[in-house]
């Protein structure tokens, strides 16, 4: 029994050292978040994720302040934009992982250096309550004044779906800025993330929103008086890219944290929480859009890290923020 005790003792010490932990900044809703890491760790019980949520700007002045003081926190951002990982990568603040399992992915899902990596496909369109409002079939449809006030529009500020959007909308000829500038002749706030807009429609506050298909069709599935336009004219889309900071101290956790979120097992899970798979052979969610079946509206990546800043400041100045 001795024996026994000693032996057992030894191999929970064992298990103990070889044991890490791995640190999570994610824009990921908290009970996405938490059913994405209680997913990898049953996979790989010998490491544990601690996580913070927030919305993807908002993380990232974070992290902006934890680089000014050499202070980084997180291993792997799993966050919702390519823009903000394009100004992590040309600051050198991310880490190349060119084994990555992305084989069967499209190129076009994930950075050609290796250093972020697409995890799904998130659509931004428009959501309407069919109580109180009629479907609309193009962006511009929106900018009537029946919809003065009833708008809910999520700030690129804040929220990292919302800045993607904003850089695809100002670089489409037919939609540009005027489309945000006729937001604010309307007296809409863009303010907050998707949830809030979403819960703006859902309970009438609102009769449209600019949202994303999870939020609105999720709502719609339990029920909530909410429906998903896609445009005419096109959707944004982001891919909710994964990466590892430069600075990390469990790399290999980190790579396979970045293994799980491509392996099939981590894309059906994406398809089980309501998002678009993009992993081929995975099937998509009931009642989802096919991507092949929207116009998607793209912009170039890298001249957006550069413009960024001047995007930004263009859009606070046009509603007074």
């Amino acid at each position: 029994m001795k024996l026994l005790s000693l032996t057992l003792a030894a191999t929970l010490m064992s298990s103990a050292a070889f044991a890490e932990t791995l640190t999570l900044y994610t824009s990921q809703p908290p009970e996405q978040a938490q059913e994405t890491v209680d997913a990898f760790m049953a996979a790989h019980p010998d490491i544990t994720v601690e996580w913070t949520r927030n919305g993807t700007s908002a993380l990232m002045n974070v992290l902006r302040a934890e680089i000014e003081a050499g202070q980084v926190q997180p291993d792997v951002l799993l966050v919702a934009d390519v823009i903000n990982l394009g100004e992590l990568k040309a600051g050198g603040h991310l880490m190349a992982y060119p084994e990555a399992p992305v084989a069967e992915y499209d190129a076009a899902t994930y950075d050609p250096d290796m250093m972020f990596f697409g995890t799904k496909a998130i659509t931004t369109g428009i959501a309407y309550n069919p109580e109180i409002a009629e479907p609309v079939t193009s962006w511009n449809d929106l900018l009537v004044e029946e919809n003065r006030g009833q708008i809910a529009v999520p700030s690129p500020l804040y929220s990292g779906a919302a800045l993607n959007h904003l850089h695809a909308v100002i670089n489409d000829p037919d939609l540009g800025w005027a489309f945000f500038e006729g937001l604010n002749d309307l007296d809409i706030v863009p303010e907050g993330g998707n949830g809030p807009a979403t819960n703006a429609v859902a309970t009438g506050m609102a009769k449209y929103a600019i949202l994303v298909d999870a939020n609105a069709l999720r709502a719609k599935a339990d029920g909530s008086p909410i429906d998903y336009i896609v445009p005419e004219d096109g959707v944004s889309f982001i891919t909710e890219p994964a990466a590892i900071l430069s600075t990390t101290d469990a790399p290999e956790a980190a790579r396979t944290f970045i293994d799980f979120l491509l392996s099939r097992e981590g894309q059906e899970l994406v398809a089980g929480q309501g998002n678009l798979p993009i992993l081929p052979g995975v099937d998509s969610p009931e009642g989802f859009p096919k991507l092949e079946d929207m116009k998607l509206l793209g912009y170039d990546a890298d001249a957006a890290v550069t413009s960024d800043a001047e995007v930004r400041q263009k859009f606070a100045d046009i509603f007074g923020l």
